[in-house]
């Protein structure tokens, strides 16, 4: 069976190992000029494909039938080859998005309800909730409710993101202010990568239920998998498979003061886990050109954060790697969510007095006990767990792979 997924861009896609998890089927990745559209939908080659931006629209008129759920949405997709040749279109993402929103509290009948976004996913997601009796307002750049009619619906209870805003390369863009919205008690991005968009962080600071577009992506590849197969996938097959996908996804941070081991427990974590590996301060020293304390002497302290903050923000865009920060990283504050918007932050703690100082510019100029103490609240912020590295590097490893 010959399945895959049609698309204009798809070189960051999940869906390969998503479906690859799923079912026994070849997947593969159509990424198809929008001229050849016609060609390749009337050329036979696939079995049945899922279908993303920007032909979740233009395929509806390929389909010899539709879904209830595609016709009332109006796009599709999943594809079906059916047995005389002619295409069936569907809307999995319908299912997709009614899990990612039971995941998270649901919404009740009379409820308002703000998608941000008009284009096809923002369709879906108005179908979900409008058939949930939500009262569902749709603000965009260019629809009679634009962005600046935020405060006029300062009572909406959930948002929703329906747009690629925030998607990686353009990490940390947002179009709304959630100051605006006090009587917000749930955030649904459905991004996925990033996994924590700006506006996924702006919710968890306020302590707002928020989840990312992850679980929405895999509950709509259970059930185009349901359709290209005709066999259940089990609901708790999918938490099994977004656990997997997140855990792969995660980036993992090692925060502590200056050598408390970050480098060495790094590498051989990434080892462990088979991981590529980032020392930002070794990152960072190509990029100045010189050695830090060489530029610490020449160009300051603050110089020095800025840089690093820049090198935080590229690699805080990868996925699935280890990151050893500088032990000054937690000093600015924006370098958390560069951060946490793709990785599990873990705090290396060591005895103060097994610290080395050489090469250290901060430790060689500040008691480190002094400076243990300013810095103690930055990392009990940023951390999400804790790791004593008083032993053998090695143990202290296993306890981070176990923790995790």
């Amino acid at each position: 069976m010959k399945c895959g997924l049609l698309g204009a861009h798809l070189g960051h896609s999940q869906s390969p190992r998503l479906h690859a998890m799923l079912g026994n089927y070849s997947y593969e990745l159509f990424e198809v000029a929008p001229e050849k559209l016609d060609r390749f939908l009337r050329s036979g080659g696939f079995d049945a494909l899922n279908v993303t931006i920007p032909y979740k629209r233009a395929v509806v008129p390929y389909c010899a039938a539709l879904s209830d759920a595609a016709r009332a949405i109006g796009s599709v997709n999943t594809l079906l080859r059916m047995p005389d040749g002619t295409l069936y279109g569907d809307n999995t993402d319908y299912d997709g998005f009614s899990l990612l929103l039971k995941r998270n509290g649901g919404i009740r009948p009379g409820e308002k309800a703000l998608v941000l976004g008009d284009g096809g996913a923002s369709a879906t997601v108005q179908a979900v909730l409008r058939d949930l009796g939500a009262q569902v307002v749709v603000l965009s750049r260019r629809g009679p409710e634009d962005y600046a009619s935020l405060p006029r619906h300062s009572d909406a209870v959930l948002v929703v993101n329906a747009t690629p805003v925030g998607m990686y390369p353009n990490n940390g863009q947002r179009l709304i202010d959630l100051d605006a919205l006090p009587g917000c008690r749930c955030v649904l991005d459905l991004v996925y990568n990033p996994l924590r968009t700006r506006l996924i962080l702006d919710a968890e600071e306020r302590g707002i239920r928020c989840e990312g577009g992850l679980s929405m992506l895999v509950g709509q590849g259970a059930r185009a998998c349901e359709r290209f197969t005709g066999e259940t996938v089990p609901e708790s097959r999918w938490e099994q498979i977004l656990c997997k996908l997140e855990q792969e996804a995660e980036n993992l941070i090692l925060i502590g003061m200056p050598g408390c081991g970050k480098s060495t427990v790094g590498q051989l974590l990434a080892q462990k886990l088979a991981r590529p590996f980032f020392d930002a301060d070794e990152e960072l020293v190509k990029r100045l050109g010189c050695d830090i304390p060489a530029f610490f002497a020449r160009e300051g302290e603050a110089a020095f954060r800025e840089r690093e903050t820049e090198m935080l923000a590229e690699l805080g865009k990868r996925s699935g790697c280890v990151i050893a920060t500088g032990g000054g990283c937690v000093t600015r504050a924006e370098n958390y969510a560069l951060l946490h918007q793709n990785g599990v932050i873990v705090w290396l703690r060591r005895d103060l007095a097994a610290l080395p100082t050489e090469g250290r510019p901060i430790s060689q100029s500040t008691d480190l006990t002094e400076l243990y103490t300013r810095r103690r609240g930055l990392y009990e912020r940023f951390a999400d767990h804790t790791v004593e590295n008083d032993s053998d590097p090695a143990a202290t490893v296993e306890k981070i792979a176990e923790l995790l």
